[in-house]
């Protein structure tokens, strides 16, 4: 199935959104995380376009060739939940299926908490509930060693420096060598650092971490949403120990673990992923 792109004007920005599959389609709706973009999800777009869903992935905001708004608290959760909410309405009608991955799935996470009514079911791909996340980053040293990289990104001008010198070599090498051998190939990785490339583009990425301080969202909230969490268990970034108590906040929740596989699960078992998503949407 080919995949389009278009550009939708929601919430005062414009999202580049990348969508295969018929117009007429049940939405199903990707959130890539960091330093992602919809590219990430080309896998998921074209199977599920096949199944007849109209499968929907945006760059979001700060993105590849979505809008870069100045500011670092352009990049709260509240504006970040917004967006998608505005999108989904000039999508459809209906509720959707939202999925997210690693900052998506925490976007995901609050659009449950904020929009449930358009929500049909939520998929998480490595991403703990945000107030697992927050104590555990408060109380969990071996977290707290993990995502090290977070306090650096608050440092001004310094990651952005560190992230794009030798062609983007920092990043480059965050994701090869955090996901199984031979998943990101050279020719995903030049449509990565064209996404990169883009101007302001590192600058609003990182942004997204240092909004973090200023959320001013009640995030503790259970999750009335059906929910399907899928824990690659091999991620090197966030812990598993924080799926089963995340799993705990939804009062419909389902957990897989997928034993050999990374952060980057979607990438490396793209299959099975599809499929666990697809049972789990088919479900009554």
């Amino acid at each position: 199935m080919a995949i389009q792109e278009k550009t939708y004007v929601v919430n005062g920005i414009t999202l580049h959104v990348a969508e295969a599959g018929e117009q007429t389609g049940k939405v199903i709706l990707f959130l890539h995380g960091f330093p992602e973009f919809w590219y990430g999800w080309r896998k998921q777009l074209t199977y599920f376009a096949g199944k007849g869903f109209r499968a929907v992935a945006p760059d979001q905001r700060g993105y590849n060739r979505s809008s870069k708004p100045a500011g670092v608290k352009a990049y709260t959760m509240e504006k970040l939940t917004d967006d998608i909410a505005a999108l989904i309405r000039q999508l459809t009608q209906e509720s959707v299926y939202l999925v997210g991955h690693d900052w998506g799935g925490a976007v995901a996470w609050v659009m449950a908490i904020r929009y449930p009514d358009l929500l049909e079911k939520l998929i998480i791909l490595n991403m703990p509930h945000p107030q697992v996340m927050k104590e555990n980053l408060k109380h969990n040293p071996k977290q707290m060693l993990k995502s090290w990289y977070a306090g650096f990104f608050q440092l001004p001008f310094l990651p952005e420096l560190a992230g794009s010198i030798f062609d983007y070599k920092l990043l480059e090498h965050s994701m090869k060598s955090s996901a199984k051998k031979g998943t990101f190939s050279d020719a995903d990785m030049a449509h990565y650092k064209a996404a990169w490339q883009q101007p302001k583009a590192l600058a609003s990425m990182l942004n997204w971490y240092r909004a973090y301080k200023y959320n001013r969202l009640n995030l503790a909230g259970d999750i009335t949403v059906p929910t399907l969490l899928i824990w690659g268990r091999k991620d090197t970034f966030l812990g598993q120990e924080m799926a089963q108590p995340s799993i705990a906040r939804c009062k419909n929740g389902q957990l897989v673990f997928i034993d050999n596989a990374t952060h980057w699960l979607h990438h490396e078992k793209p299959d099975e992923v599809n499929h666990l998503i697809e049972a789990f949407i088919n479900q009554p």
